[in-house]
């Protein structure tokens, strides 16, 4: 077994609950609320900007130049997407200036970006990938598991489209063989931390759908205050 198939094992039932989380098959059924999946793009545009720019740090802790070459393109790709996402999904969705200027991440959201600093951070190049890996692994498994369905409206099908295409799908095995060429001469010590960066980062995968369904916000201060007893 190879070590991202470790990966997987040890994250199969986080997976599976992303697999059928109410917010994954409100799209494959196309019964999701508009409003809901405008709250996921919004926190979605959000992590992208932040997921690009941890490939450009992956990217420069790369020995192998052809490991640069690759994660920086992915950072080129990462960003237009977030660029394509915002401008496409604008207009459907009536997501405005206003919209944008006030925009604030939710907790999640805000806590999954931070763990991909940290692990880009404070680790190593495999750490990085590691961290990466649930996203791109998780999106192309929902693209080709639904690719044959056909929701209404167009969005919810053409965002499934868009993961089970080849680009994605190659994409994605291109991060799985990259990571397991980086940990090939590790001894167990430090596979267990590459691991913990794969387990921690599908945790927030299947926290994400969860924020983006129930519109996760932060506690308002008369949530966060109360009296102090004397």
């Amino acid at each position: 077994m190879t070590f991202t198939n470790q990966l997987k094992e040890a994250t199969r039932e986080s997976w599976k609950k992303s697999l059928n989380h109410p917010f994954v098959q409100g799209i494959v059924n196309g019964d999701l609320p508009l409003e809901v999946f405008k709250n996921y793009i919004l926190q979605d545009i959000y992590y992208l900007k932040h997921y690009g720019k941890v490939h450009a740090i992956a990217a420069s802790q790369a020995d192998d130049f052809k490991h640069t070459a690759i994660l920086a393109d992915k950072a080129r790709v990462t960003a237009q997407a977030e660029l394509t996402v915002h401008h496409e999904h604008a207009k459907i969705l009536n997501i405005t200036e206003e919209d944008m200027a006030n925009f604030k991440p939710a907790p999640t959201a805000y806590a999954y970006t931070s763990h991909l600093y940290r692990a880009a951070m404070s680790g190593n190049l495999a750490q990085s990938v590691a961290a990466m890996l649930p996203c791109y692994w998780l999106y192309a498994d929902i693209g080709k598991i639904n690719e044959n369905a056909a929701p209404e409206p167009d969005i919810y099908r053409n965002w499934i489209k868009m993961y089970a295409s080849d680009q994605f799908q190659d994409s994605t095995n291109e991060m799985i063989d990259l990571l397991n060429t980086l940990v090939e001469n590790m001894n167990e010590q430090e596979k267990e931390k590459v691991k913990e960066q794969f387990v921690i980062a599908k945790a927030y995968e299947l926290q994400f759908w969860e924020m983006s369904y129930t519109f996760e916000t932060w506690l308002s201060e008369s949530e966060q205050g109360g009296e102090v007893s004397q």
